[in-house]
């Protein structure tokens, strides 16, 4: 079956950054599924292994977590799903990937792909979207409030895969008032039109802005990228005993400036679940199949933002440039092999 993969981690512009290859086609055994994949996205996380994960011997590393696709067989411990069904998920991140034709995968954080909209913009949510479920509701818990706090959320990076669903997310099934940054017009708007109540600009200071709302301090922060260079704004401007969450990987993040207001720190990796095959596995499934139904009921719009045509290694490169180049708004898509 048809792969995109490298044997040499490293920068995007080598020739054999990403090719085109051969690999022997997977059997289903036990909670896996496998799936002719028919459409998948890029997300920051394929750059970052792409530059660094080196392959184990011979055998090339293969990237891609976003699919959709058809179930065309499944293992003996398989009960949700059958031959034939339209599925959507966000793979794991130590086992192969879905730039493949055929790709397995543990039937427990497989959701139930929408009807309503196109396979390419399905395609472009599950990892974004189980992240931000993850954050909102497992890790900073934005149901219970924090007291004296106001009712609001500032996400740092609104306009990426992840703030332009957790916006929407949010807006559906909270009351919160949603804060987002973004820094150029284009962008701006963009949060705007996915349900963000104010915006402010992230390349000026926070602390004032968000005070000019006169709403009061928010109680939960949602850090999408740069986290160390606002760790001072933040602290700054949350509530005291507000909560704090990030995603990116700081090389550096000095938590101290949090202590005095006993702010709590979060971290979500949407793999976790997967890695640790936890007694809770299964409910990334059950996040996809209710976020599928927001779609279907016109509640959750897709973030897919540019198409960059087939699975194949030259286009895959051509969208890890534009992620890499920090420009990228919404999600890139590719579809069929």
């Amino acid at each position: 079956m048809k792969a995109i993969g490298y044997t040499t981690p490293g920068a995007i512009d080598r020739d054999d950054a990403l090719i085109d290859l051969e690999i022997e086609r997977p059997t289903a055994t036990g909670h896996d599924i496998l799936v002719k994949v028919a459409a998948v996205s890029v997300n920051p996380v394929d750059t970052k292994v792409r530059s660094s994960r080196n392959a184990e011997g011979d055998t090339p590393v293969i990237l891609g977590w976003d699919a959709v696709g058809e179930v065309v067989e499944t293992g003996d411990r398989v009960t949700r799903f059958k031959t034939g069904d339209k599925v959507w998920y966000a793979g794991a991140i130590n086992r192969p990937g879905t730039n493949s034709e055929y790709h397995l995968v543990d039937a427990r954080i497989v959701g139930h792909a929408p009807k309503s909209i196109e396979t390419a913009a399905a395609a472009a949510l599950p990892l974004t979207t189980l992240t931000a479920q993850e954050m909102v509701f497992d890790r900073l818990k934005v149901n219970d409030p924090v007291p004296g706090a106001a009712n609001a959320i500032v996400i740092i990076g609104g306009a990426g895969g992840v703030g332009s669903i957790a916006i929407q997310l949010l807006r559906e099934q909270t009351d919160l008032t949603i804060i987002a940054t973004a820094s150029r017009p284009e962008t701006q708007e963009w949060v705007r039109e996915l349900g963000a109540h104010h915006v402010v600009d992230h390349s000026k200071p926070l602390p004032e802005q968000i005070a000019a709302l006169g709403i009061g301090a928010p109680a939960f922060v949602f850090s999408t990228n740069y986290s160390e260079t606002y760790v001072s704004q933040i602290a700054e401007f949350i509530a005291p005993q507000g909560r704090f969450g990030l995603i990116d990987d700081p090389k550096g993040f000095d938590i101290m400036p949090f202590k005095g207001k006993a702010v709590s720190i979060h971290w979500e990796l949407m793999f976790t679940r997967s890695l640790f095959t936890t007694d809770d596995i299964s409910r990334q499934g059950e996040i996809l199949d209710t976020v599928a139904e927001l779609i279907d009921t016109g509640k959750i719009r897709s973030t897919a933002t540019e198409s960059f045509g087939a699975i194949t290694a030259a286009n895959l490169k051509r969208a890890h440039a534009l992620i890499e180049s920090g420009k990228a708004r919404g999600k890139i898509t590719l579809e069929g092999f």
